[in-house]
């Protein structure tokens, strides 16, 4: 085949180049940069790397690099801490897979049914993204095999030593072929990862990527004082001061964060919580609607919010302020993405001066403390787009064009007016503009979408 490159160090072939120019990219990152070579030559890696890095896209091209597409055997395995991130993970291999015909990549996740799964598995898949508790469950029972595995990836592997994954992650790599590659990228180093890495890899060749400019966040904090009788009050007033579109804010309990997300509701704010306790569908829906900002504000804990990637994120509230400083530099880190500015905001109480403490040595900072004005009772917080749904997805053959077609040249829409779409394995979800959702809805009853009726709904 022939070959050119990007990069004078990294060849690749001609289809993958031509794919990567289509999808937009004119360069790699310096993680690219740095890991393919090593990757390519099969290498074990410990890679030390930023969100935004594009680690993502590093290991997505290693790994398949090594596939044959003819064997449906489980060739590569990439562990992830969170349902949220496998799902990301899984879409963003998927697309660099294009170049290649016929590559299956299949998701493995708590809070989704076992029986498809396991039906997928029978069908036979190349690539499995999954998370630590439902692949053991899968092992265990016999349904996922990885004698042939050639690939393991961990991604994210400080957060999942973090949750207590470490004994999962144990488990599946026992039962990995002793030669495999292991690629390892993590957030932060410390001696948990240096021995993980010592117990699964082999000659790892070790990346640093110092943190980029363009990529360091620009956000900037301040306090606000609120004993906890009247943080819903201060948070709403909160809101009405910073006059923000889209926010996060953080909860350190579920109960609490539901709490929150249902009186901002009923105080004319479009907030929904994430958390542990919803299933599956729901916690995709919830973020489907505030990553296509038809939602504008998410309520979340923080082993919930871990994975998630918007980067419109303008404002980011601790709710509950946290003793881990680590955690809440997490937290804070969603807002001011790739460059951009951002705000976060923290409602202390008078229990909570020795994390203040911690933060401004943290951030070699004073802490900054905001007055508030009072509520303004008219004051409303209300995105301009919507969410329809529809009961079809990528298991039915609809792709993203499919709706886009039905929206634009079947109902007369501007494709202005049509924003994020979303497919995933049985649902697919579209934002549209906000007064244009009813009259889509209705008109979607008498059209077909490639020759047959599916149900549109907006999600409320």
């Amino acid at each position: 085949m022939t070959q050119f490159s990007l990069s004078s160090d990294i060849a690749l072939p001609t289809k993958l180049t031509s794919l990567l120019t289509d999808m937009g990219f004119t360069a790699f990152t310096p993680i690219q940069e740095q890991s393919l070579p090593a990757m390519i030559n099969g290498k074990d890696i410990l890679a030390q790397a930023q969100t935004g890095s594009g680690k993502t896209l590093a290991f997505a091209i290693g790994l398949l690099l090594k596939i044959n597409p003819r064997y449906f055997g489980v060739q590569a395995l990439v562990m992830c801490p969170t349902r949220e991130l496998a799902d990301q993970v899984s879409k963003e291999i998927r697309k660099v897979a294009r170049f290649l015909e016929n590559i299956k990549v299949l998701s493995l996740c708590g809070g989704m049914p076992f029986g498809p799964q396991i039906g997928s598995l029978e069908h036979g898949a190349h690539i499995v993204v999954g998370t630590p508790g439902r692949l053991m469950e899968h092992l265990r029972k016999g349904t996922l095999k990885l004698n042939a595995l050639s690939t393991l990836v961990l991604d994210e592997a400080d957060r999942m030593l973090d949750m207590g994954f470490v004994d999962s992650i144990r488990e599946v790599v026992e039962l990995t072929p002793s030669n495999r590659q292991t690629l390892l990228f993590s957030a932060t180093y410390g001696d948990t990862i240096e021995a993980l890495s010592s117990e699964f890899q082999n000659k790892p060749i070790s990346i640093q990527i110092e943190v980029q400019e363009d990529l360091k966040p620009n956000i900037e904090q301040f306090f606000i004082r609120s004993e906890n009788p009247a943080k819903c009050e201060t948070l709403l007033a909160t809101l009405q001061h910073f006059d923000p579109r889209q926010v996060i804010v953080f909860c350190n309990t579920k109960i609490e964060c539901q709490n929150v997300a249902d009186w901002l509701s009923e105080h004319k704010v479009a907030a929904q919580a994430i958390h542990g306790d919803l299933e599956q569908k729901q916690r995709d829906q919830v973020l489907v609607r505030f990553s296509n900002q038809s939602s504008c504000v998410l309520v979340a804990t923080d082993v919930a919010a871990r994975g998630i990637d918007v980067k419109e994120v303008d404002l980011v509230v601790n709710y509950d302020t946290t003793r881990d400083t680590d955690v809440h530099t997490h937290r804070i880190g969603r807002t001011g993405r790739a460059g951009a500015s951002g705000i976060a905001v923290n409602l202390v109480t008078s229990k909570d001066d020795y994390k203040i403490r911690d933060i401004e040595t943290r951030f070699a900072m004073k802490a900054n403390y905001v007055e508030l004005d009072a509520i303004d009772t008219s004051y409303r917080l209300v995105p301009n787009k919507a969410t329809i749904a529809f009961d079809a997805g990528r298991k039915n053959k609809l792709r993203p064009g499919d709706i886009l077609g039905a929206l634009t040249a079947g109902i007369g829409l501007d494709k202005s007016q049509v924003g994020k779409i979303d497919i995933f394995d049985y649902q697919a979800y579209v934002s549209v503009d906000g007064k244009e959702a009813k009259r889509v809805v209705k008109e979607l009853e008498d059209k077909k979408i490639k020759g047959r009726h599916i149900r549109a709904r907006i999600l409320r």
